[in-house]
This record gives structure tokens, sequence and C-alpha cells, in this order.
């Protein structure tokens, strides 16, 4: 693909965005960027591509400044069906995603994993799985490093690992990906996506470049990814932690099995995983697959498994504070991960709820709720919503994570649970969920040092008195 001399429009100032920009003013493109946010919220971009020549349009999006391009390349957060790409594609200008972009250069094999849930720790254990086994693995895509950036140190042996959206695979036309994963699907970005079934075939397309050399990758457990088998033009592997499959991972007497044509191996007991709770099983399971499929022997597996510890912001242990457990997960940004979340402690939890709706329905939690949940604390523009819909525990109205973190230490008792797992998108208060998991975290991090002085001050007041 030849940009050079050509007008390229990159609409979206994220990361992703600035990485295609810069990417392409490289290559000899003649490059505009364009997003609605003000000036001021993007101060921190705007010095950088200024320096590179590129020009900077904030604050709208004009209209002729998306009919003048030969081509548009969208971040994921800009919708597909805004009206000036839809103009745009009318006009005949070709609209492509930053993943479909890097494609197009990357050298090496790609492993592309997607699902509702799982993706980030998924994406990081099947590099690491790679990695271990002597491969040369580049780990990025929605996990924070955008895959644009990897073109210049992929060669035709690295893997290529990345984390795929939804949003991102709106947009692909020849992304091909070796070995690609679907880890679940469940209701998720309904307010972008408009029905589950918009959502559902929009992962789907994962599959659609790949042929019979290459390898698909399904949770047997997942009714929507059974369903989906059928798009799926390469041969199918299955991981479940529920039943034996015909090919891929499972489990079996409390060994992680892998199954193929030349029969059964063993690669590790179950009980060597780390991470907390029956949803990493599954996603352990997956990375399994994509390690046999990629020639990783089993004792490499099973030391880059057995090694491997929780990724920022997904169930991540912060600190035990007067004898309450303080966990950060928030990637759980739809109901489902707030379910498996819940599923992953036996009960005496104070679960923070809120955000940003993204089109979720609630009330599928209050089974959970009353089962394992003493009080949930809601926050944020879902707050109302999630109100109405919740029922089976005490709620407690906070409006913001500080005051939820507060309120909860306050009632929380040893023994007890608070979590994060707010089942929303972070952008009503917060610039992403990594952000919200670092507050949560600097806040819990306050309170334990607060009570470590406690504790220092009460020691000193005690031996005076001996």
């Amino acid at each position: 693909m030849d940009v050079n001399g050509k007008r390229v429009l990159v609409v979206g100032l994220g990361k992703s965005g600035v990485a295609s920009a810069l990417f392409l003013e490289k290559r000899g493109a003649r490059v505009t960027v364009s997003d609605a946010k003000s000036p001021d919220q993007l101060r921190h971009e705007i010095p950088l591509l200024l320096d590179h020549g590129i020009t900077v349009e904030t604050g709208q999006h004009g209209e002729r400044t998306f009919r003048d391009q030969d081509l548009i390349v969208i971040s994921p957060g800009v919708p597909f069906d805004v009206p000036q790409l839809v103009q745009a594609r009318a006009l005949g200008i070709p609209v492509i995603g930053e993943v479909e972009l890097a494609a197009r250069f990357l050298k090496g094999r790609i492993v592309a994993i997607t699902g509702s849930n799982g993706k980030t720790t998924t994406t990081a254990l099947a590099g690491e799985i790679i990695a271990a086994g002597g491969g040369h693995a580049l780990v990025g895509g929605n996990i924070g490093t955008p895959a644009i950036t990897f073109v210049e140190s992929s060669t035709g042996d690295t893997w290529v690992v990345l984390e795929i959206s939804s949003f991102q695979l709106e947009t692909v036309e020849s992304f091909h990906p070796r070995i690609a994963v679907v880890l679940n699907v469940t209701p998720d970005h309904l307010d972008r996506h408009h029905s589950f079934e918009n959502y559902a075939a929009a992962k789907t397309r994962i599959f659609e470049n790949q042929g019979a050399n290459d390898f698909a990758v399904l949770n047997a457990d997942n009714a929507p990814c059974v369903e989906m088998a059928s798009a799926a033009k390469a041969p199918v592997y299955w991981f479940s932690r529920l039943k034996e499959v015909a090919s891929g991972a499972f489990v079996r007497a409390g060994q992680i099995v892998w199954r193929d044509s030349h029969g059964n191996r063993e690669i590790m007991p179950a009980k060597d995983i780390s991470l907390k709770g029956a949803h990493n099983l599954e996603n352990v399971l997956a990375a399994v697959c994509v390690g046999m499929l990629a020639g990783v022997e089993p004792a490499q597996i099973r030391r880059a498994v057995s090694e491997f510890r929780a990724v920022e912001h997904r169930l991540e242990f912060v600190a035990t504070v007067r004898g309450v457990e303080y966990y950060n997960d928030s990637k759980a940004t739809n109901v489902d991960a707030t379910i498996k979340a819940l599923e992953s402690f036996p009960g005496r939890i104070h679960l923070i709820l809120g955000g940003k709706d993204k089109g979720s329905d609630y009330s599928v939690l209050n089974a959970l709720l009353k089962e394992r949940v003493k009080r949930v604390y809601t926050i944020g523009a879902a707050a109302a919503k999630i109100e109405s819909q919740v029922q089976g525990t005490e709620i407690a109205s906070v409006g913001t994570l500080e005051a939820a973190v507060k309120r909860a230490s306050e009632a929380a008792s040893a023994g007890d649970v608070v979590l994060l797992a707010p089942a929303c998108a972070s952008f009503d208060q917060f610039d992403s969920y990594e952000h919200r998991g670092r507050i949560f975290k600097d806040l819990v991090r306050q309170l334990a040092s607060r009570d470590q002085q406690r504790e220092q001050v009460g020691s000193t007041a005690r031996g005076g008195n001996e």
C-alpha cells in the first residue's frame, strides 16, 4: 500500500489515531487529523502533530475535511456510521481503521483475540506463552499499544499478538489472523452496535479472511461462539472448562489437556493457575490453544502460565486494610464481566457499580447480588438506571468513586471484600477504565497509609504507658 503523496484524514486522536497519523506522515502522506474534542482537551497531542507538519482540526468534524481525501483512517472510538463517514463512503473514499491500516504493512503472523470479556488477560498471556517458546512476540492492539507501531519491528518470524475489539473489526478488509480467537460473546456496546446481532456479527468478522492453513479458536461453553463456528473457514479448535472437546483444550480430572489429530497431551494441573476465578480458567484454556497452535511445547506453556500474574485493572488485588481486601476490576465495563468478578468471591462483597451506561440490563445481576453482596454503591451517570433495576441487597447512592471507597471502608468488616467492578464504561467521570482503576488504587492506598499511621500512633501510645 503506497500512501506517498496521498491526502489522508485520521479521525480521532486517541493512542491509535496519533500513532496512525505519525506513521502515515513518515511515509509521505499529506495528513490531516480531526477530533471533535476541544483544543484544551487535546493539548498534549496537538504540539507533537504540528511538529510533524500534520494539519489539526479540533472542536468539530468539517464536512469539507472529509470530502477532500484519498483515504480516511478512523480510531476505534469513532462510530462507523457517523454522517461524515457515511457521506465519504458514498463519494467512494475508502474508510478503514487503524488495525486494517497496520495489517497492510505488518510482517509475520497475527494472533487476533476478541470477545466481550477476557481479551486483555488472554492476549497478554498468549504473548508470554509464545515468548516462553522462544518466539518473537509483539503484544498490543486494544490492549494499549497500537498495532501500527509494530510495523517497523515486525519480521517474517514475528508473532503479532493483538487484542481486537468489535469497533476495530467493523472496518477490517484484508486483516488476516493466522490464529483467530473468540473468547465469548455476551451483550456489550449495544449503545454503539444498536443490537446484539450486530455486535455478534462484528465479532464474527475476525474469521473473514482466514483460510484452510489458519486456525479458529472458539469457546465451546458459549452459545454465540458455537453458532459462530459455521462462519469459520479455518479448522476450528475449541476450549471448554465444562466438557471434553474433539479438538482443543479442556479440563479432565484436574488437568488441562490438549487434544488434536495426534491424540491427547497433558499441559498442566489447573490448580497451578495463579489467576482468580473460573473465567480466568477459560482465558488460560484459550491461551493454551494459541500456544499449541503456535508450536510451543507443553512444558514451556506450563511455565508461562504458572508465572503469569493478573493484568492491571483485571480483578487486581490492591491491598488489605483492617482485614478487608480491595480488588480493582475497572476493566469490568459490562454486566457479564461484573458477573464473572462476583463469581470469583464466595460472598461478603461491597460492590461499586456505575459509570457511563452502554445500554445494559443490570437486573441480571440480582441473583448474585442477593447471594454474595452486602451492599452496592452506585456512582456516575448510570446510577439512577442501576438503582431502578437492581435488588436483593442494600443500595447506597454515593455519586463518586471517592465517596464509594469511603463509605465501603466504613461499612466493611474484616473478611469482607470491596470490589470495583462497575459494569459500565468510564467516560462520564474518567478518561478511561485505566484512569478509573488508578484512582481507585490511589484511594485504597491512602486508606492503607492512614491505617498504618494510626497503628504507629497507637503503638507509640501503648509503649509510653508500659
